[in-house]
């Protein structure tokens, strides 16, 4: 009985410390995630670095929603459709008053300032998901330094084509 016993609990100390803990993700500082929201360039023309701004967000997919040239304020949108069908139909065939994702709003938010001789583009983005009665879901910032070094590479090319005059 007593080897059995010992059986037992060797096997769940083994279990248990087979057992991996998670360790915490990291989570960004306000500095950090403002340093990869934020871009300089040697260009004091401020209106054309925001129209190259403006340009990158409708290469995107965004609809500028509000352009002020003296405030260096920027915003716009873009809307997707992420309504998943099985998620719907389970939705509706299992509950009285079904809800599930239907849209997710990206919004954009941008200052663009000058500083000296160059000019500073702060932006920031936020995703909304709305459920199929039009209401909020979850709010996310979207803090992937790689999404916003995308957005900066499709900044500095047109930046480059409206030095070029290109555009």
């Amino acid at each position: 009985m007593k080897k059995l016993v010992l059986l037992f609990l060797a096997a769940g100390v083994i279990t248990i410390s087979g057992c991996e803990t998670m360790q915490p993700v990291a989570q960004k500082t306000q500095l950090e995630i403002r340093e990869f929201q934020t871009r300089t360039y040697d260009q004091s023309n401020t209106k054309m670095v925001m129209k190259a701004v403006m340009n990158a967000l409708q290469d995107d997919g965004f609809i500028v929603q509000q352009a002020n040239i003296d405030l260096g304020l920027l915003t716009a949108q873009k809307e997707e459709d992420v309504e998943n069908s099985a998620e719907s139909f389970f939705a509706r065939a299992f509950t009285n008053q079904p809800e599930y994702r239907k849209n997710s709003i990206t919004e954009a938010s941008a200052n663009i300032s000058e500083y000296g001789k160059q000019t500073k583009v702060r932006i920031n983005f936020k995703n909304k998901v709305m459920n199929n009665r039009g209401a909020v879901m979850s709010v996310t910032q979207i803090s992937d330094e790689k999404f916003y070094q995308n957005f900066f590479a499709t900044v500095d090319k047109s930046l480059f084509l409206a030095k070029a005059k290109i555009q």
